[in-house]
């Protein structure tokens, strides 16, 4: 079977028992702080396993892109160098919300990979949660009993908290699991010796298929176990895994999942796959790491020096110095692969073909970037090892002459060849430097590297880290479980509520609240938009809370308050500050229009990568590839106004099938998830009609008027437009008028401005020639007046003086017009320019030469007495200062140099 197969005759057998099938959720994860991308199938369902959402379908199956390279789930260092880790991953996955349990989960599992996918049975084991006792967690018999129906005994191993009981962290949904094993060894093995010893031991061929967990808890803070509201089914399979077991081939890389990859890599490497261990080290880590690359670009997370953004540029680096290194490629090769990626997974993750222009461009400028950052990086490293070898060798009384690869000479100076670990961090952390790398190119020249300094710097680090993004979050405290959680945002400004639930969050030495009420006006922070912010009134509205932030984890709109109410059972009036909502709806309803404009005229490959809207500006970021001219933006923003002028009503349509609205022509954003009914957002048909969660206007009208008032670059193949609108556009306008005003008032009223400033700088420019001509007359008539200041001294004509001169380019051509009328020439200028202090140094060839002097050198103990420095070329140099009470002592000294 191929991988394409495999996957579908997974689907296909659990959509025949009852399953609904749902598509994957980005990869980039949106409204859980406790997660920056999806790192197991289970992550989307979160809301419900928790019980804050309703449950739409008991029973779902689908194929889940995941990614482990942080936290708990970091498999980021065995990639590439085993045969089955990965950074991204599909996890195949059937789910049960409060529908079968245990029984049909380990029934239908057996039956796929026995029946189905034809697996032997003799190479399977399974494992049950072994019970502890510390947490007073009983043996899982039931799991034990059921597999008894499909399994010898002796087949069914015990396992411990750490291999049987699935956590998604250090808080949340957990339960025991039961896995399937499947020994891919050859039969002579498995007779020599048995499997079982090997299970969960890291052999590379005995390795885990499948993961039933049985969810049944919720992990509190103080780490005590909950139940959940409703016992769950949560099971994950490694497609990549099951792919290579079916395919009976020893490495997951051996697959139809990677080869094309491979081999292409292979092919423009001119190497083999399979001759060399450190070639095929680099090809693996290389097909690897750019499924994760491209997958979460395509997913809306650029490369940056932070967050997941900083993640994923390490990922994407340690591919880079894989090819560097081992497959010689000097140039930029990695984002060739994404085409070949995007082949593959046609018709599964379709996300990466309609993307696959602007995916492979930022592949290929993070590439150029850190290309640079590796020759920098080894010129420092060589720069380094020199200095300190130079070192060694002068402590030990060798002879430099002697070559470090001489065994006499490593003899004695190997335990000493140590790599400071704060210059190794330094590589790291300033220019991006792996430390991999670093420990590869010292052991190419016998160095090692002080790791344990090293680690400590990085610790050090990332102490700093956690204590500037520190939150320390407590559980949630249940005020009214029975209550469901309603949003009327889109049609109330206020509503009358209760609490559900809050806790208390400390982070930067602050707490606060999060709320989660019952019904609730206000809107929480997604797609761009900012939270509402407002108050929570008691029910005589005589006092209120502070409503300072609203936000979205997990699906449940959470609000932010510096305080709790002193009744939090009693009834509340939510209450919006409806000024801030009508500025964002202005700018949220422009961010359409506008993002409609630049498809207009820029062209259809225009797409939202980013958004900001708030009361103040919109943000927008949309994929271009080069900068939008003036003329653009004047017909861009020309289009927005002309719509705000229409005042096109909205029409919105809520809970619209999700296909339907996409057959309908509407915008989707990549890397959003959007649920079975979504809200489309149309300002007239022909023009703006996208998916949208925002709150907008009721008319174009009402956003008054579109400024755009700056275009940038923010990565590769990525702009940004700022604008703004509605009373911020009245007064940026207001303010435009009044410095016109006040410049025609300059121009005594002259209405022609462009006419009178071009007058105006063209004067200026005959003044300034002018100026310089008088300048230049008064140095050429200086030089003569210089001369008479010349001193002999032990063969030296020096001229030592101050010159007062209104500019730089002034004392310099009078240096070099002096140095033509004399010979032997040491000639030392202090100036005050501007009111600073300055020094000029010139010599004459011949004393640079045959005297050994060196003006750079002379300019820099000059400018000691007036607290500056300098430099420059040998015959020639300058300087500059903050006392301007040294200069006469810079003359004095001067003197004392060749006397």
């Amino acid at each position: 079977m191929t991988a394409k197969e495999i996957r579908q005759a997974y689907l296909k057998f659990f959509e025949s028992k009852q399953h609904h099938i749902v598509s994957s959720a980005p990869i980039v994860v949106k409204n859980d702080p406790t997660l920056m991308f999806t790192n197991a199938g289970m992550n989307q369902f979160k809301d419900l396993f928790l019980g804050e959402a309703p449950i739409k379908y008991p029973r779902v199956t689908d194929t889940q892109r995941c990614l482990r390279v942080s936290g708990k789930h970091n498999d980021l260092e065995e990639v590439g160098i085993d045969t089955y880790h990965h950074t991204m991953f599909e996890m195949l996955g059937n789910w049960s919300f409060g529908d079968y349990f245990k029984k049909e989960a380990i029934a239908w599992s057996w039956e796929l990979l026995t029946e189905v996918y034809k697996i032997p049975k003799d190479k399977l084991y399974v494992s049950i949660f072994e019970g502890d006792e510390k947490e007073g967690l009983p043996r899982d018999t039931e799991a034990y009993e059921l597999w008894k129906q499909y399994v010898p005994e002796d087949r069914i191993i015990l396992g411990n908290k750490k291999d049987n009981f699935w956590e998604m962290g250090d808080t949340g949904p957990c339960g025991p699991c039961s896995e399937i094993h499947v020994d891919c060894r050859s039969d002579e093995e498995r007779k020599a010796v048995e499997g079982k010893s090997l299970v969960n031991a890291d052999h590379p061929q005995v390795i885990e298929i499948w993961n039933n967990v049985f969810m049944q808890f919720n992990r509190l803070k103080d780490g005590s176990l909950q139940p959940l509201p409703a016992q769950h089914v949560d099971t994950g399979m490694g497609f990549e895994r099951l792919v290579r077991v079916l395919q009976e081939k020893s490495s997951n890389y051996d697959t139809d999942v990677f080869q094309p990859l491979i081999q292409f890599i292979a092919k423009h490497a001119g190497v083999d796959y399979g001759v060399d261990e450190k070639t095929d080290i680099a090809m693996r880590v290389m097909a690897d790491h750019i499924r994760a690359i491209s997958f979460v670009i395509a997913d809306g997370q650029l490369p940056s020096n932070n967050k997941a953004g900083y993640v994923i540029r390490r990922i994407l680096r340690r591919a880079v110095r894989y090819a560097y290194t081992f497959l010689n490629l000097k140039d930029p090769f990695l984002n060739q692969l994404v085409p070949v990626l995007a082949e593959q997974f046609k018709g599964v993750f379709d996300e990466l073909s309609m993307q696959q222009d602007f995916v492979q461009k930022v592949v290929l400028e993070e590439e150029i970037s850190f290309l640079r950052t590796l020759a920098t990086g080894i010129q420092r490293f060589d720069n380094y090892t020199k200095k300190q070898g130079e070192v060694l060798m002068a402590e030990n009384a060798i002879e430099l002459e002697k070559r470090f690869d001489d065994p006499w000479v490593h003899s004695i100076l190997k335990d000493q060849m140590v790599i400071s670990g704060e210059f190794a961090f330094e590589l790291n952390d300033t220019y991006g430097f792996p430390i991999d790398l670093t420990e590869l190119m010292a052991r190419e020249q016998r160095w090692t590297v002080d790791m344990e300094e090293y680690n400590k710097a990085l610790l050090k680090q990332k102490e700093r880290s956690r204590a500037a993004t520190a939150v320390d979050t407590g559980d949630w405290v249940v005020v009214n479980p029975d209550l469901e959680v309603e949003f009327v945002g889109y049609d109330d400004s206020e509503a009358e509520t209760e609490i559900v639930k809050y806790r208390k969050v400390s982070a930067k030495g602050k707490d606060q609240y999060q709320i989660v009420l019952s019904k609730t006006p206000f809107y929480a922070e997604s797609g761009g938009q900012v939270g509402d912010t407002g108050r929570l009134e008691d029910h005589s509205r005589l006092f209120f809370v502070e409503i300072t932030d609203t936000k979205k984890e997990n699906g449940v709109i959470v609000h932010y308050a510096d305080t709790l109410p002193e009744d939090v059972d009693g009834q509340f009036w939510a209450v919006i500050d409806e000024d801030k909502r009508l500025l964002s709806q202005d700018n949220h309803s422009a961010t359409h229009l506008l993002h409609a404009a630049l498809k207009k005229v820029l062209g259809s490959h225009v797409n939202q990568k980013g958004s900001l809207v708030n009361p103040d500006y919109l943000r927008f970021d949309f994929s271009h590839f080069a900068k939008v001219t003036d003329e653009e933006l004047a017909q861009i923003e020309h289009l927005v106004n002309q719509k705000v002028r229409e005042n096109i009503p909205l029409k919105e349509q809520r809970y619209v099938p999700y296909d339907q609205a996409i057959s309908s022509g509407v915008t989707a954003l990549f890397g959003e998830k959007y649920g079975d009914l979504v809200r489309i957002i149309t300002f007239d048909d022909h023009y703006s009609k996208e998916l949208c969660g925002g709150t907008h206007v009721q008319a174009t009208g009402q956003i008054g008027y579109f400024k755009i008032t700056s275009e940038s670059a923010v990565a590769a193949g990525v702009r940004r437009i700022e604008a703004i609108t509605a009373d911020k556009a009245e007064a940026f306008i207001l303010e435009q008028n009044k410095e016109l005003n006040e410049l025609r008032s300059l121009l005594k009223g002259n209405k022609d401005l462009k006419a009178a400033v071009a007058a105006l700088i063209e004067e200026n420019a005959k003044l300034k020639k002018d100026a310089d001509k008088a300048v230049g007359e008064q140095a050429a008539n200086l030089k003569h007046e210089i001369v008479h200041h010349l001193k002999t001294i032990n063969g030296i004509n020096l001229i030592a003086t101050h010159v007062d001169l209104p500019n730089a380019e002034a004392v310099k051509n009078l240096a070099f017009s002096v140095k033509d009328l004399v010979d032997d020439l040491f000639l030392v200028f202090t100036t005050l320019i501007d009111d600073k202090p300055g020094i000029t140094v010139m010599l004459s060839e011949n004393l640079v030469k045959d005297k050994g002097l060196n003006a750079s050198n002379i300019v820099r103990e000059l400018a000691k007495d007036i607290q500056g420095g300098g430099g420059g070329q040998p015959f020639y140099a300058t300087a500059g200062g903050k006392n301007k009470d040294g200069l006469a002592a810079v003359l004095t000294k001067a003197e004392s140099l060749i006397g």
